[in-house]
């Protein structure tokens, strides 16, 4: 990753959450929201955490038509 990306990447706010809805309550919400910006930040709240964090980032991603950037802790980026 470069650097301009990575500031970039780390000065997002989570803007999608994910809860005991899972991710298929959140997949329209990240689509729209990477119409409109190059990366998007989601986070997954322990509600949602049946499995692991970048299993959960890979299932809402493919469901969005989206690609996985990073995965830190409960956290994932993803671009379109």
């Amino acid at each position: 990753m470069t650097t301009e990306r990575s500031r970039a990447i780390h000065e997002l706010d989570a803007t999608v959450r994910v809860g005991k809805r899972g991710v298929e309550a959140v997949a329209d919400e990240l689509v729209n929201q990477l119409e409109g910006q190059q990366f998007v930040k989601a986070k997954f709240l322990r509600a949602a955490r049946t499995s692991d964090t970048e299993e959960l980032a890979a299932d809402l991603a493919e469901q969005a038509g989206a690609e996985v950037v990073d995965v830190r802790g409960h956290t994932a980026v993803f671009e379109r």
